[in-house]
Order: C-alpha cells, then sequence, then structure tokens
C-alpha cells in the first residue's frame, strides 16, 4: 500500500483531477482517506434522483468517500455553505476548487484491482473487485 497527497489548486476541476492522478499514478484500486477544502460550485446527483443539482458556493467540503481507479471514480461528496448548511451525493464532473483541495489517497493496487461493468440489477456501473 502507498498514500498519495495531492493538492489541488484554485479552478481545478475536482473530478478530472481525480482521474488523471489514477491515471498518473497508475491506481489500480484505492480509496479516498480525506479531502479538505473548498469549492466555488458542485455537481451532485442526490439520491433516486436521474439528473445532477447544480450547486453554486462557495462551500467547504464537509465530507468525502468514495473508491477510485484508472478503470472509473465512484465518489460522495458533502458540503456545507455559509450558514452551515449541508448538501451531499454521488459526485459528478463540475466541481471547481475555490481556495484549496487537500487530496489523500489510499492505493490499494498491491493487492487489489478495481473495475466497473453494467450491473443488470441497479442499472449503473457497479465495481467489481479482484485480489490480486
Amino acid at each position: 500500500m502507498r498514500t498519495i497527497v495531492q493538492r489541488l489548486k484554485p479552478d481545478e476541476e475536482i473530478f478530472t483531477a481525480i482521474e488523471a492522478l489514477c491515471q498518473a499514478r497508475k491506481i489500480e484500486a484505492g480509496s479516498i482517506l480525506s479531502m479538505v477544502g473548498s469549492v466555488k460550485n458542485a455537481s451532485l446527483r442526490f439520491a433516486n434522483q436521474p439528473d445532477a443539482a447544480e450547486l453554486r458556493g462557495p462551500f467547504e467540503i464537509v465530507s468525502v468517500t468514495g473508491t477510485v481507479a484508472m478503470s472509473g471514480c465512484h465518489i460522495h461528496l458533502a458540503v456545507a455553505d455559509s450558514s452551515g448548511t449541508t448538501l451531499g451525493g454521488h459526485m459528478l464532473s463540475g466541481a471547481l476548487v475555490y481556495t484549496t483541495v487537500e487530496l489523500v489517497i489510499l492505493d490499494l493496487s498491491e493487492s487489489w484491482e478495481f473495475t466497473r461493468s453494467i450491473c443488470s440489477l441497479s442499472g449503473f456501473e457497479e465495481l467489481i473487485v479482484q485480489e490480486k
């Protein structure tokens, strides 16, 4: 296992940056350990909704979790506005860094490989885990 740490700077698009990091570091299986910072806006799909909600900030990132790999990323993000109102959901492309994002990924590629395939039960691309 190895830990990868990267700071994202203002106006970087977070989802794209995470995908690029997975490609550059050849992450076959990883987990987001931490993501601290702020965003100008976010694109989140809420539970059981077909389309994303476009949120306009700025927002503080208050929670994140996700599985990441060269084959695809599945990330859930929660953000809070200036009054503390918090929204969270399935993160899609579109979140731009406001001041900073400090990203920490645990690379599990030594022992695991993550791929994704359409699941006949859910209709979504779902995680396929393979032990090496």
